[in-house]
């Protein structure tokens, strides 16, 4: 009983109602129109120091962050921080595994978009379900497809190595095309890349001219080009082996957006008596392909604004490839001229 007694006055003497911050709250709370009781005792207490800019600024000069890392008695492993992605990758079963490409200390990390292209929308909203209308094929309750014979052909013959040996192509050498399955909302054909690429003759004597075009294309694409050198001498045009004589610039996603409604948009419709694409381009995979002329590559809005920084005539033309999702030059042609690019000549697939 003499502790239970003892123990009810320490809490009785401790008790919260008692200080002066439950006094305050009480007058506040019941006085809420006339708290003049309330704002005396809060005045009294002392004011905290988050409340000041002067302590809280000081502070902050007192602060000593190296200071605080030398009195730390345990460190922090060096490892988390200074993790490095492998540069190639040995399989699944490899203990060091790539990060994935969102991570941003992978090597394959590209930050963005930053942006939403007019083209890439205007293909989201209008081009997408327009062409899948386009290529709808109707067929009644019932139909079934015709059976397609074989692409490739068997091995014939006794030999026993003709067993597990792969099947033999097509007669004649001809290569296989893609097959091309029936258009759905699941593969509308959509643009995947582009290609920019040069050969600057002038770099054979002068290697200024490929600095040049470097300037050129990193300014109307913005991405940095990549030099290429050449394989093998050539006498008969100068050429020696290893000798760096072209470039190239590979654009995908936003990008690539902008570069095709630039060179849609504005360039083309510059250039006089330019008839369009010729309908017999294309690698019957779905990629075709346009060229423009040094006079041209002026015409694009990054040079014409700093004309003066470009030597006309270090200027080379430039071969553009786009790549497209669709598996022959038909639906491709199709996807660009809902772009805007106009084809001429005989359509060739």
């Amino acid at each position: 009983m003499a502790l239970q007694d003892v123990t009810c006055a320490f809490l009785k003497r401790c008790s919260v109602r008692n200080g002066h911050y439950h006094r305050v709250w009480t007058a506040q709370c019941r006085h809420a129109s006339n708290n003049v009781e309330g704002r005396q005792e809060s005045q009294e207490l002392e004011s905290p120091g988050f409340s000041s800019g002067e302590d809280a600024g000081q502070g902050v000069g007192r602060f000593d962050p190296a200071a605080v890392a030398r009195k730390r008695g345990r460190k922090l492993p060096p490892s988390r921080y200074q993790f490095r992605s492998p540069r190639y990758y040995r399989g699944p079963l490899h203990p060091h595994q790539p990060l994935p490409p969102s991570d941003p200390a992978s090597r394959e990390f590209e930050a963005g978009p930053f942006s939403l292209p007019r083209l890439e929308q205007t293909y989201h909203d209008t081009f997408a379900s327009d062409y899948m209308v386009m290529a709808y094929q109707h067929h009644p309750p019932g139909y079934v497809a015709p059976q397609k014979g074989a692409r490739l052909r068997p091995w014939t013959g006794d030999s026993p190595y003709y067993k597990n040996r792969p099947l033999r192509g097509p007669r004649g050498g001809d290569v296989l095309k893609l097959l091309r399955k029936p258009i759905t909302f699941r593969n509308i054909p959509q643009l995947s890349g582009v290609t920019v690429h040069t050969m600057v003759k002038g770099a054979i004597d002068d290697s200024a001219h490929l600095h040049v075009m470097g300037m050129v294309l990193q300014a109307i694409t913005g991405v940095r080009a990549e030099s290429h050198s050449a394989k093998r001498s050539v006498a008969g045009f100068g050429i020696r082996a290893g000798q760096h004589l072209s470039l190239t610039c590979k654009l995908e996603g936003e990008t690539m957006y902008h570069f095709l409604s630039k060179l849609v948009d504005v360039v083309l419709p510059k250039i006089k008596d330019w008839q369009g694409v010729k309908g017999s381009t294309g690698d019957s995979s779905g990629h075709l392909a346009l060229g423009l002329q040094p006079k041209d590559v002026v015409l694009f809005p990054e040079v014409e604004v700093n004309y003066d920084m470009y030597p006309p005539k270090m200027i080379a033309g430039l071969h553009i490839v786009i790549h497209t999702s669709a598996t022959n030059d038909s639906d491709a042609r199709v996807l660009l001229q809902q772009i805007g690019l106009p084809f001429h000549g005989k359509l060739i697939d």
